[in-house]
């Protein structure tokens, strides 16, 4: 897993590069959500890196048409020179690795799914670990399993949350019997 992004410049861009990847105004909710789900930047600093580059005019806000919609949000112009031009600590690999975290992300919110994922500490030191694919308000998948230590929750956590629809997949194709060969 990587390392959490300290530098506020790298934070904002990578803001900018997931926001003009995507394509498409996104509320605050969702930009939120696709910048700190893989653990990279936490809440606080993503809440003060956007606000400023709001105030700085790299993103702007777009009214909403009905009074009940949420306010959406756009790169400006100045955002995208901003963010092709200044160098950033960040690695290509791990802004794509994002970028494509983020797009699964919204396609799952579209068709409005939800993945959740949780550990519950033993008195012994181990983890009941849940993880839980919410489609249609409707739970599709619910797996629960006890692990040994934080560090292996931690590890699954992350690959269920990076690749949720893989593991969906797979458990489906083993209790299938579609991939016996894997238990040979």
């Amino acid at each position: 897993m990587q390392a959490p992004i300290k530098d506020k410049n790298d934070i904002k861009i990578f803001i900018l590069y997931l926001m003009r990847n995507i394509g498409y105004p996104l509320d605050f909710a969702n930009i939120n959500d696709i910048v700190v789900q893989d653990g990279l930047v936490g809440y606080f600093d993503f809440a003060q890196c956007f606000a400023e580059l709001l105030d700085t005019g790299n993103i702007r806000e777009i009214k909403p048409e009905k009074e009940k919609d949420d306010e959406l949000y756009e790169v400006t112009e100045q955002g995208i020179r901003v963010a092709e031009n200044l160098e950033s600590n960040l690695l290509g690999y791990i802004k794509e690795k994002s970028l494509k975290s983020a797009l699964r992300l919204l396609s799952f919110k579209k068709r409005g799914s939800e993945i959740k994922c949780s550990a519950v500490p033993t008195e012994d030191g181990k983890y009941i670990m849940t993880c839980t694919i919410i489609e249609e308000r409707r739970e599709i998948m619910k797996v629960t399993v006890l692990l040994e230590s934080r560090a292996q929750f931690e590890k699954m956590r992350y690959n269920f949350n990076d690749r949720p629809e893989t593991v969906y997949r797979g458990i489906l194709a083993l209790l299938s019997g579609e991939v016996n060969y894997l238990l040979d």
